[in-house]
């Protein structure tokens, strides 16, 4: 073996197996004479970039300086572009030549991965924080959980459970147009996150759902007229605005069993947006889902 030889798997060690124990390395084949890889490599670089706190690095091979590690990858044309995860080849991601493709195929592989990111160690420490936050927030002290949230957002701006816990704050301290923009800003896979989703059914329901000053004659007109299901949906979005979930879900499931199918299947759709809003994981939703369900299959 000769001396650059030696130096390249030396190189190979520990610019690619070393990271690779700990992070997911995309491994680029490449050349300068190749214009394919050229057209690819910006696009890699920004994925591993936008990817670098999920704990992805990029790592380039020159096929031309180093024949020895290219041969060893049995590489036969370039681009050639692999993932590797603790020395091992984990995928080939030749053929994801579009960013969204490229990241469709990251995200599979890190949920597979037990790979920690900055990201992922900071959401572990702030983890407490983004607890008592929500408490506070359940509780009722919306300018304390602003509080918490703001100063958690300013740590760790990027994470959705931080992002959709000041959003939905400032929907409860009547921020709605604030809370939409900040989740506006979002980028599009983001959106998809559950914590992100809760809070989009936050900001809508606070758009159907208006306070109401005197909740009295709606629960007089609903009391005269139990089948009057615009008195009684419109009470239930007070009902909502005003804090009071039991009140709220109680009419929309009476509505529910009175007529399924009234206004297009608002009552059903405004309940959804509601359990989503506290959580799907949280036992008063499975309650409240458990009573839907009665209600339809039954």
């Amino acid at each position: 073996m000769s001396a650059a030889d030696r130096e390249a798997i030396e190189a190979f060690k520990r610019d690619v197996v070393e990271p690779s124990m700990t992070s997911l390395v995309i491994l680029d084949f490449w050349a300068e004479w190749c214009g394919p890889c050229k057209a690819l490599a910006p696009v890699l670089e920004k994925v591993a970039a936008d990817y670098a706190d999920k704990g992805v690095v990029l790592a380039k091979i020159n096929v031309d300086e180093q024949k020895m590690i290219a041969a060893q990858f049995r590489v036969q044309s370039i681009p050639t572009v692999y993932a590797l995860f603790q020395g091992q080849l984990v995928a080939d991601l030749t053929q994801a030549r579009g960013e969204s493709q490229l990241k469709q195929m990251l995200d599979q592989i890190l949920r597979q991965l037990p790979i920690q990111g900055a990201a992922d160690k900071m959401h572990e420490d702030i983890a407490p924080l983004i607890a008592m936050g929500e408490e506070v927030l359940e509780a009722g002290d919306v300018e304390r959980a602003l509080s918490v949230f703001g100063q958690l957002v300013e740590m760790a701006p990027d994470d959705v459970e931080v992002i959709g816990g000041l959003a939905r704050a400032m929907v409860k301290a009547g921020q709605v147009d604030e809370a939409e923009a900040l989740l506006g800003q979002l980028p599009p896979e983001k959106t998809k996150e559950a914590p992100i989703a809760r809070a989009q059914a936050a900001v809508a329901l606070a758009r159907e759902a208006a306070p109401v000053d005197d909740l009295g004659p709606l629960r007089a007109k609903v009391a005269a007229n139990p089948d009057d299901h615009e008195a009684r949906f419109e009470l239930a979005g007070g009902l909502m605005a005003a804090g009071d979930r039991d009140g709220a879900a109680d009419n929309l499931l009476e509505i529910i069993a009175r007529d399924r199918a009234w206004n297009e299947d608002a009552a059903r759709q405004r309940l959804i947006k509601l359990l989503e809003v506290v959580g799907l994981e949280d036992p008063w939703v499975r309650e409240q889902r458990r009573r839907l369900s009665a209600l339809l299959f039954t």
